[in-house]
């Protein structure tokens, strides 16, 4: 008879253990919230080479300025999950954003905006990039759609398909957000590499700037060509779904190539003489989701 008891005592406390495995390592609704770091002297000596190959003088001017900026800057963001969709917009409340982030006065960029400012709604890739911290990002998995919300000369939700990137899993794994990650190597369609880390514990295929495509939710995300990371610093678990009420009414919704086709017949790309259109496509969708 004690036997039995402890018998059944040592299978109710296996079953608890289990159910409780479960609940820890199989959330389906909660938060993360992310941190976007942003190494900002090493964007701008970037930005310095491109423009010394065109402009030795402006390239100089553009180098005296940047070792008045700090190294890198943060901003913060909440992205909601539950079992089709994600919902990533920035958290003001936990946010450093200093002025370093912007392109300075004298940058490539800011100059064509100067150039430009005769027409007050025209839309450029500095406006663009200004705006970065200001987007919503939006995932549903069930329809295979992204959206991004942001506003330049209007306000805009960009509709496309799921990102796709080719991942390439490697056997190196570190802990973020108390999360065991392992890390992948990718490549989106046109050739931007990143680094992701993402766990299995979170069974969604999502992650931060409509990142996607792995068995399980990214936690950290790498984008060496920008100088971007983020990574998660907390997450906590929900029993509501993602916010449904994000979009604002009067928004121009269209998707990004229609988007990109309004850029074109207004003549506001930027990119530099020898940038070709497809590179400076690349830019500018880059800048949109990164």
């Amino acid at each position: 008879m004690n036997n039995l008891i402890l018998v059944c005592s040592i299978s109710f406390m296996l079953m608890s253990c289990i159910v409780s495995a479960q609940h820890a390592y199989f959330p389906n609704k909660g938060k993360i919230v992310f941190e976007r770091e942003v190494y900002v002297k090493a964007r701008m000596r970037d930005m310095q080479q491109n423009i010394s190959r065109t402009n030795t003088e402006m390239s100089f001017r553009f180098g005296a300025n940047i070792e008045q900026m700090p190294e890198k800057t943060s901003t913060y963001f909440i992205m909601e999950f539950d079992d089709d969709e994600t919902l990533m917009r920035q958290d003001d409340s936990n946010t450093d954003l200093t002025n370093a982030t912007r392109q300075p006065s004298n940058s490539r960029m800011n100059q064509g905006n100067r150039n430009n400012g005769r027409n007050s709604r025209s839309i450029n890739r500095s406006t663009i990039q200004r705006k970065s911290s200001e987007k919503i990002y939006y995932q549903n998995f069930s329809t295979n759609e992204t959206e991004i919300a942001l506003e330049l000369d209007d306000k805009y939700v960009l509709k496309d398909s799921l990102q796709h990137v080719t991942w390439r899993f490697t056997d190196e794994y570190r802990e973020i957000a108390g999360y065991t990650c392992r890390r992948v190597n990718g490549a989106t369609a046109d050739s931007l590499y990143l680094i992701a880390f993402y766990t299995e514990q979170i069974p969604l295929s999502g992650g931060p700037a409509l990142a996607n495509g792995l068995p399980g939710m990214i936690l950290g995300l790498v984008v060496p060509e920008m100088h971007i990371n983020y990574w998660a610093t907390e997450v906590s678990f929900t029993v509501d779904n993602v916010t449904k009420q994000w979009r604002e009414k009067k928004s121009k919704q269209m998707s990004i190539q229609d988007f990109f086709k309004s850029l074109e017949n207004n003549r506001i790309y930027g990119g530099g003489r020898s940038s070709s259109p497809s590179q400076i496509r690349r830019n500018l969708l880059e800048s949109l989701i990164y």
